[in-house]
């Protein structure tokens, strides 16, 4: 399609007596069938009119006006004065037809309180390139400034004094999170009721711990029950409660969340990511990786059962040769896990107390990072401050998403423990 539409600035200088600056505007894309009735309704609904029973006109750069019919034939009847040129009526002039690129003309809306807008045609557009297609209105572009109200009124029963009343100490309820009000302010996920769920596979159990609780401080686990739950009932409910996680967690972004809102959508579109799907505990993964170096030597991740092995486990002389695990016997079985020690654990004390609320508890845990033991005087202090759960969840929704990165960047998609095969379940593993 040609560019034959016009890009029109519209600017409203003023009205009711006042001059606007900077003036308000908006941009229009108005086309070759659109007549001038078209684009005052358009102008009227930009700059949020509500109370349309009143006259408008346009005057056209050579002073035609353009207005409604009994108008045109009102102004056309002049008995004195200059002979006026002949008006035009609004619903049957395209526009198109009397203005071009370059032209400015005027929109006058309401005669009586003169709301005066400066329309200036910009250039000509393809509707394809803006839009996708061709709008049959004409439609807005762009925009900018503040819009007043036709009559000047501020509040619903402005009297025209300009008084106002004072602003409330609370927000509205809707400007938060907080609405709708169950009739009780939401609260956390129980996280033991959640975990109980989980290991059950109890969907009604996980939807209960779930919905109308606040998640987004552990969407891994939480993100896990969803994929349970969508395993275990390819419901609305369940598809709908996975999908709610997907923006969650690629909005929240840290280590793993990527990584399960991936697999997540693959769920929902049948269609997995690429990775082998292996069915592990990954709290038992963060026991190995991220213990102390000194006394731990990472482990081994069972490919086929999603077993989680310590490396002590391969050594005949500490378990005997009756208990030793043989992974030379068949290598493709077992991914190797190294212990990266304890500096992610490290990382997430010193964000928690960063992130506590009370800025004395929080300086007194950051104080105890300083000192020989830290690990052991932290996690005291937690449970003396009454921060022991808060603490614990947060450790563990780090631990978690670590993990699950840490095994996707070895091709594993790690899915909680008794994980029914895909092909049960007609997912599409092709990608794998």
């Amino acid at each position: 399609m040609a560019k034959t539409w016009l890009s029109i600035r519209v600017e409203l200088l003023g009205g009711r007596g006042e001059e606007l600056w900077p003036p308000p505007g908006r941009v229009l894309a108005v086309g070759p069938r659109h007549t001038f009735a078209d684009l005052s309704a358009a102008i009227d609904a930009a700059f949020a009119r509500w109370d349309l029973a009143h006259l408008s006109q346009f005057t056209l750069p050579d002073g035609r006006l353009v207005t409604d019919a009994e108008s045109v034939e009102e102004f056309g009847a002049d008995d004195f004065g200059p002979v006026s040129a002949p008006a035009v009526e609004l619903e049957v002039t395209k526009v198109v037809a009397e203005v071009g690129p370059g032209d400015a003309f005027r929109y006058v809306f309401d005669l009586g309180d003169r709301w005066t807008h400066c329309c200036t045609v910009e250039d000509l557009l393809d509707p394809r390139e803006a839009f996708g297609a061709a709008p049959p209105q004409p439609t807005v572009t762009w925009g900018w400034g503040r819009l007043p109200d036709q009559y000047g009124r501020v509040t619903k029963d402005d009297d025209g004094s300009g008084t106002v009343a004072g602003r409330p100490r609370a927000p509205h309820p809707m400007f938060g999170d907080e609405w709708p009000a169950s009739g009780a302010a939401a609260q956390p996920v129980g996280l033991t009721e959640l975990r109980g769920a989980i290991a059950r596979w109890d969907v009604r159990g996980i939807r209960i711990a779930l919905e109308g609780h606040h998640v987004d401080d552990v969407l891994q686990l939480a993100g896990l029950g969803a994929q349970v739950a969508l395993a275990a009932d390819r419901s609305d409910a369940s598809e709908a409660l996975a999908a709610s996680f997907v923006g969650r967690l690629r909005t929240r972004g840290t280590e793993g969340d990527a990584e399960l809102a991936d697999d997540l959508q693959g769920e929902l579109s049948r269609v997995l990511p690429e990775g082998r799907p292996v069915p592990v505990d990954l709290a038992e993964v963060a026991e190995l990786t991220e213990g102390d170096r000194l006394s731990g030597a990472g482990g081994y991740l069972d490919l086929t059962t999603g077993e989680v092995v310590p490396s002590f486990m391969t050594d005949g002389a500490e378990v005997g040769d009756d208990a030793v695990l043989d992974v030379d016997e068949d290598p493709d079985r077992w991914l190797y896990l190294e212990c990266e020690g304890s500096r992610a654990g490290w990382r997430d004390m010193e964000e928690f107390a960063g992130a506590v609320a009370d800025r004395q508890q929080g300086d007194r845990l950051l104080r105890a990072l300083e000192c020989k033991g830290a690990f052991r005087r932290f996690r005291d202090l937690v449970h003396e401050q009454g921060l022991a759960d808060a603490w614990y969840a947060f450790e563990d929704e780090g631990q978690r998403g670590r993990s699950r990165a840490l095994l996707v960047a070895h091709g594993i998609r790690p899915m909680p423990p008794g994980w029914p095969e895909s092909g049960e379940r007609g997912l599409d593993v092709s990608g794998q």
